[in-house]
């Protein structure tokens, strides 16, 4: 395996940067269960069949988020674990492989965060839609 020289600075970069994705992903579940809640209440129940179609759409998309937040958080739970163990040494190199794996969550994350990002915007514009249409008939 190819190792990279690094110091400390390095390590701790990389374990902040673990820290607030993790922070980020406890935040989005809380999101993610706020709009559960929203969708699976009496305000998201339209009479129009495809505005109901749109409505299990999100449903279904919002189960996958929060699957896919639950899992990348615990990848990231044992990355983060590995980088603590390295900060423990005092490893003064870095493993290649190693930091190639940080980046490929840190590109997984800006991807989570975009998709859940404009997940939330269809949610309200789906919203807008249901208010709009009930009070017109209001």
């Amino acid at each position: 395996m190819e190792e990279v020289a690094t110091n400390h600075i390095g390590l701790e970069a990389f374990h902040r940067e673990s820290r607030k994705w993790i922070s980020q992903l406890d935040f989005t579940a809380d999101e993610i269960t706020f709009f559960n809640h929203l969708l699976h209440s009496y305000v998201f129940e339209p009479d129009t069949p495809g505005l109901f179609q749109t409505l299990q759409k999100h449903q279904r998309e919002i189960d996958l988020t929060r699957t896919k937040c639950v899992e990348m958080k615990r990848a990231l739970l044992e990355h983060e674990n590995q980088l603590s163990g390295l900060m423990e040494i005092s490893s003064k190199t870095l493993d290649k492989a190693y930091q190639q794996h940080h980046l490929q969550f840190k590109e997984q994350m800006e991807e989570c965060m975009r998709s859940f990002q404009k997940l939330k915007a269809e949610i309200f514009a789906y919203g807008q839609q249901i208010l709009k249409k009930r009070h017109r008939r209001g």
